[in-house]
């Protein structure tokens, strides 16, 4: 649906966005992380025509932005940060004029009207002033305008930033529900909201991509390893010598818990999930209760904090440097 290729932008000496190259599939839900100032919303203004590139093309539903602006920005519903509301006006004023702006025809009007605000849920608050509405309400009508035309793509701009939680919570379910219809990119530096609501992640950093793929995806490639805590009713030196042959256990520590117990932390370079099974059976053989076992790994905040402290270096170089953290990681632990 969306290829970036080689895009790059400049102001005067510094370069916001540098060699940036990815792809957007029909039908999902896409996250656009990275930290304050890793040139999300730069990418975003150009990828809704909003600004010109340096350098790169960015072609839309086939649609080049730069060379055929109209046909590739009919394809596209934008909210940035700040939505433009005009506060004077109702919803309804509001929508229909940008309907107009956006040249929906005069016979499509009210039926695109009634559908953009029941998707977005701003018909109990149609006809009052928007300056009298909640932060909530007013991203809401900020999203039905996105949706006006019968775009392909939607692309928000941190869209919860400044919401209660219950708004959160709110505006999160209807951006999923976007996704079931429409391409949708999701600009934001919130983990957690990239995990609730994304089908896939790209992740940038310093204006270059440095990670792609689902939030899982992520987490299993930039994991390097997964640490299994245990407490098993043995003592710690029968227990260590029971889980040590397991294929995919790199190291194992022990030590004397209350009573008859043993507290053990097991380190394993495998990250499949029948691990969990063969520590319980290697235990099970030695005839070794197993009263707790718990697996932890890298979430999606350690990839991103590995990458974000990263240095890109030359273009494409952000994964090998994660691929050196990593390894780094490996060799402290």
């Amino acid at each position: 649906m969306i290829q970036v290729s080689h895009l790059t932008k400049r102001y005067g000496s510094q370069t916001a966005v540098e060699d940036l190259n990815f792809t957007v599939e029909k039908g999902a839900v896409y996250g656009f992380l990275g930290p304050n100032g890793a040139g999300k919303t730069t990418t975003m203004n150009i990828l809704t025509g909003c600004l010109a590139a340096t350098e790169g093309q960015v072609t839309i539903g086939g649609y080049d932005i730069f060379e055929q602006p109209l046909q590739a920005k009919g394809l596209v519903g934008y909210l940035p940060e700040q939505p433009p509301l005009y506060m004077g006006m109702t919803p309804r004023e509001y929508l229909s004029f940008v309907a107009r702006a956006k040249g929906v025809p005069i016979r499509k009007l009210d039926d695109q009207l009634d559908y953009v605000m029941g998707v977005a849920g701003v018909e109990q608050v149609a006809d009052r002033l928007i300056r009298n509405l909640s932060k909530g309400y007013r991203q809401r009508v900020g999203i039905a305008q996105a949706l006006l035309g019968e775009p392909q793509v939607i692309i928000l701009d941190e869209p919860t930033v400044g919401l209660d939680p219950l708004q959160i919570v709110e505006i999160r379910q209807l951006i999923r529900s976007l996704g079931r219809e429409r391409t949708v990119i999701l600009s934001t530096h919130i983990l957690s909201e990239v995990q609730t609501v994304c089908d896939r992640v790209l992740m940038i950093h310093k204006g270059r991509l440095v990670a792609s793929g689902t939030p899982e995806e992520l987490e299993r490639q930039f994991a390097g390893k997964v640490t299994y805590r245990l407490t098993v009713k043995a003592g710690p030196r029968e227990a260590r010598e029971a889980v040590e042959p397991v294929p995919g256990v790199t190291e194992v520590t022990a030590r004397q818990g209350e009573g008859d117990r043993a507290e053990l932390t097991v380190s394993a370079s495998d990250t499949g999930p029948d691990m969990d099974e063969r520590l319980s059976f290697a235990l099970s053989d030695k005839r070794i209760p197993v009263l707790r076992l718990e697996r932890e790994q890298a979430s999606l905040e350690d990839v991103f904090l590995a990458l974000a402290q990263s240095d890109p270096g030359p273009a494409g170089g952000g994964e090998k440097k994660a691929r050196r953290i990593r390894r780094g990681k490996e060799e402290r632990s």
